[in-house]
């Protein structure tokens, strides 16, 4: 005779993200990598700079470098004439000084030669045969210079412990020379579907069976939020074989199961955590997801995720998000919001925190929730709005805060 365990008892779902984050134990362990693959990693020690950034004085116009004494009281009315010596380019270094009354054409970026000490823009300047120029406007020391060390000098901290590599921050440590940093490990989350039912896309289906969706959209989620995905084959809902699979994630730092978290005979995800860990909560008041059981094996955060597809896609931004970027590191996650009126009136489940999914079609939130099982409820949406558990309708055309994904 099959036998039911009730979920006796929920707990509010910011209770369960305290719960889950008080777990989270930031990783420690690192690794090196090519700087071309660090734009999102987080570095645990700061790096310092062996060179000056630029490593020369550089021309900051295109114009003429020139001793700036030689062009003080000049105008367009009584320009000052100066003999080009010479042309430098990007990259080159001048093969002569400049000295009283001379100058030399000079590029952007090109090294400043010796004896110059400014640059006067060519449109302030005039060129009258080969090598005459006359100078409209006075400049002083150092003006339109880029001074040797202006950005980054040598023995300078460049960036903090903890910082996330941003696409600037890479632009940096190419800067000082660098082609490795060291960052911190990506957190590993092993993901496997239970269920005899469950089986892999590509491979005909039997009566009663589905193809796995949970594995590839908790993946996909991991992998957006600075984790490692590691999928596992499907298990059967047998404590036996769940026991094996925990044992063969040794190495991860997050397990999730979807499915097997519910109240069922087969629904063994609780026994196993229970029977190698401790369980921290089983049941979260909140719509869809309620089913969600949470623990820790060894140090190992684990989760039980629901196996209807709504419920596991929308714990996983609710749940999963927040522990894995505590985990990794990662400041919490701000997703993209906008404020729109609700197309139609929603009811929903009072005392039950509601994640309701919603498309943005003509300046409004339309209601895309079809049931948890569907994964078109979250297929064909372009975010959710939150429903607090207090609140049983939400009228239409009342504003609402959409959260994309």
């Amino acid at each position: 005779m099959s036998t039911v365990r009730p979920i006796r008892e929920t707990i509010p779902l910011e209770e369960a993200r305290a719960l889950l984050l008080d777990a989270a134990r930031p990783i420690e362990r690192t690794e090196r990598i090519p700087i071309t693959e660090a734009h999102g990693r987080v570095i645990p020690v700061a790096p310092i700079s062996t060179v000056d950034v630029p490593p020369f004085d550089r021309a900051a116009m295109d114009g003429y470098a020139v001793i700036a004494e030689d062009t003080f009281g000049a105008s367009a009315f009584e320009p000052k004439v100066l003999r080009s010596i010479e042309t430098v380019f990007t990259g080159e270094i001048a093969r002569h000084r400049v000295t009283r009354g001379t100058c030399m054409q000079i590029a952007t970026g090109a090294p400043l030669p010796q004896g110059a000490d400014a640059v006067v823009m060519v449109e302030e300047t005039e060129k009258r045969g080969n090598d005459e120029i006359r100078i409209l406007t006075p400049v002083y020391p150092r003006q339109h210079v880029g001074r040797r060390g202006a950005d980054i000098t040598a023995g300078q901290t460049l960036l903090s412990v903890g910082d996330v590599l941003t696409p600037s921050r890479v632009g940096a440590l190419a800067a000082i020379g660098l082609t490795e940093v060291d960052v911190f490990a990506r957190p590993r989350v092993a993901i496997m579907s239970t269920g005899g039912e469950i089986v892999e896309p590509g491979q005909p289906l039997a009566p009663g069976q589905l193809y796995d969706i949970n594995r590839f959209t908790l993946s996909s989620i991991v992998a957006a939020h600075g984790g490692v995905p590691v999928a596992y084959p499907a298990v059967g809902d047998d404590l036996p074989a769940l026991n094996r699979a925990v044992a063969a994630t040794e190495n991860d730092d997050i397990v999730v199961f979807s499915g097997g978290s519910s109240v069922g005979e087969h629904d063994l995800v609780i026994d196993v955590i229970g029977g190698l860990g401790e369980v921290i909560f089983h049941g979260i008041a909140v719509k869809p997801g309620k089913p969600t059981t949470f623990g820790r094996i060894g140090r190992r955060p684990v989760f039980g995720m629901p196996g209807y597809p709504t419920s596991c896609l929308s714990n996983g931004y609710m749940l999963l998000v927040p522990l894995l970027r505590r985990i990794a590191r990662l400041p919490d996650y701000q997703p993209h919001t906008v404020q729109l009126p609700l197309s139609r009136r929603v009811v929903s489940t009072t005392g039950r925190h509601q994640f309701y999914t919603v498309r943005i079609q003509d300046g409004a939130a339309v209601p895309a929730f079809k049931a948890s099982g569907d994964i078109t409820s979250m297929a064909h949406a372009d975010g959710y709005i939150e429903i607090p558990a207090q609140t049983d309708i939400v009228e239409a055309g009342e504003l609402v805060i959409v959260k994309f994904f």
